[in-house]
């Protein structure tokens, strides 16, 4: 068997430990966002955690680890990719913590995934907690584009089954495309992505831990 079909395996295993359709926190206090920056021109990549606090999602925590990553590009096995490193910089922030997140928001999919079990899935399974995978690109299934103002979202359909939302976060901007990773609900969950984008299109907490990969990774190069 090879380290896809493994990978593909295992996905199969644990997708049946998402609960997708679960009433997650009702209010959130603290949210912590994951991100990853790559460098294009080796296997060098930098995971970055971010805790922000609401009601204006001050950054209260943060980590980076700087690493190698150990599993090629694969459509759909991006968590072999990228979780690793996402959970050493998860290890990094927990003792900054006096209480665990309320939320985990990843910039990636959840259950709108052909194995239903994308980043946020895997993720929210391995921690544990309330996740919500907040896209920039669509992935699978189809859907029409949601009306012109923020708060406005059509259903990501595969199979005839609703696996997500294309939800619009600011008025006249493009849209992001939301799954459920575990422990909450589709409406709880742009529910709180319409929370965390006061001001722009990405949530507040991938806008935080893009910044910090992406710094992180290039203090690493030029070092």
């Amino acid at each position: 068997m090879t380290r896809i079909e493994d990978a593909e395996a295992l996905q199969a295993r644990l997708r049946e430990q998402v609960s997708a359709n679960t009433s997650g926190p009702v209010e959130i206090t603290t949210v912590a966002g994951f991100d990853v920056a790559y460098d294009t021109d080796s296997d060098v990549i930098a995971a970055a955690v971010v805790v922000l606090a609401a009601p204006g999602w001050e950054v209260v925590a943060s980590a980076t680890v700087v690493g190698r990553a150990v599993f090629a590009y694969v459509p759909g096995l991006l968590s072999f990719r990228e979780l690793p490193a996402l959970l050493d910089a998860w290890g990094e922030v927990l003792p900054q913590l006096a209480a665990l997140p309320d939320l985990l928001v990843c910039d990636g999919h959840g259950i709108a995934h052909p194995r239903r079990f994308g980043l946020a899935c895997h993720l929210g399974v391995t921690l544990d907690l309330p996740t919500i995978g907040v896209a920039k690109t669509p992935f699978v299934g189809q859907h029409t584009t949601p009306g012109p103002r923020r708060g406005e979202r059509t259903p990501i359909v595969l199979d005839g089954a609703e696996l997500g939302a294309a939800l619009r976060t600011r008025d006249g901007v493009r849209e992001v495309y939301l799954s459920v990773g575990h422990r909450t609900n589709l409406d709880d969950a742009c529910r709180h992505v319409l929370d965390l984008c006061p001001k722009y299109r990405l949530p507040e907490t991938t806008r935080a831990a893009d910044h910090l990969s992406r710094t992180a990774l290039r203090a690493h190069l030029s070092s």
